[in-house]
């Protein structure tokens, strides 16, 4: 069956619903799902509209929002969708941009409340070490002393295991579930679900409608679609061949070579569909030096 509703795990498909000035009640309503009360947003503002065109490849969506709550309160919220090698060391990379550029300068300098990193994952950590934090979907993180006490307040990490999302349609009991299940099912979706027939969820079903999308939409869409699915391909294509070759030379060796070989094969064909250098290696977490020698073997 044809697909009705943009796929959100996509850059483009994410930033459509969460990253347009039309997206704002979206935006804040999903965002408020997920903070502290304290912290519910009054009014918001994109960093960079420029940025957040449909000319850009969209390989990841990654966007900070300047926030202020109820009491007046200034903080920022950066939102990423990614799948990405080393991706918990790459979100406290880029998690710190907002922090040192915000820190000193404009009306926000020395106002800065808190910055929130939110990360909607569609793969799952492991890392685990208990079996109930492999089922875990909502992943809030400080920086701790050695007595769990927090150290420092300013900076929260949420992770989004939308793999470990579960729950039926009956079984929604907040307005956080509702949004992780339209997320995790809306290309799936033909019709509104009955549980989401307000306002908010309305306008987010038509921003996400395909056919209500321009032609210049469906192209960056498509080149959009294109990169998820090659990207899912070439991590199931590493997670089989390290498989099959740990079966002979042991899981951890098997599984450095055959992410390594795949790791080649997305140069190649990054490459091919002309991104650039700063592109590839961000998607593939090598250095300028190692794509450089893949491109000359």
């Amino acid at each position: 069956m044809k697909a009705k509703y943009v796929n959100p795990f996509t850059g483009f498909g994410f930033k459509k619903i969460f990253g347009e000035e039309a997206s704002k009640p979206l935006l804040i309503d999903f965002l408020n799902s997920l903070l502290p009360e304290s912290d519910h947003i009054a009014n918001l503002s994109f960093k960079n509209n420029e940025q957040l065109q449909i000319t850009e490849p969209y390989f990841y969506g990654i966007f900070d929002v300047f926030c202020i709550n109820a009491k007046g309160e200034k903080f920022i919220v950066e939102l990423q969708k990614s799948k990405l090698d080393y991706f918990i060391n790459r979100t406290k990379f880029y998690d710190s941009f907002p922090i040192l550029e915000y820190a000193e300068k404009d009306e926000w300098h020395n106002q800065i409340k808190a910055v929130y990193c939110i990360g909607v994952l569609d793969f799952i950590f492991n890392d685990y070490q208990t079996e109930s934090e492999k089922k875990e979907v909502v992943h809030t993180i400080k920086l701790k002393n050695q007595n769990c006490k927090t150290f420092y307040d300013k900076l929260t990490f949420i992770y989004l295991e939308m793999p470990n999302f579960n729950k039926s349609e009956q079984e929604l009991s907040t307005r956080l579930d509702q949004w992780l299940y339209f997320i995790k099912y809306l290309e799936d979706f033909q019709s509104i679900p009955a549980i989401m027939a307000d306002e908010v969820f309305h306008q987010a079903f038509e921003t996400a409608e395909l056919a209500k999308f321009n032609e210049a939409e469906m192209n960056g869409y498509e080149r959009s679609l294109k990169v998820f699915r090659d990207n899912n391909n070439t991590y199931e294509y590493a997670i089989r061949t390290a498989t099959e070759k740990g079966l002979e030379e042991g899981m951890e060796k098997g599984m450095e070579k055959g992410i390594k070989e795949t790791k080649i094969e997305m140069v190649k064909s990054a490459k091919k569909l002309g991104l650039s250098v700063a592109d590839i290696m961000k998607l593939t977490g090598l250095t300028e030096k190692e794509i450089d020698k893949i491109e000359k073997d």
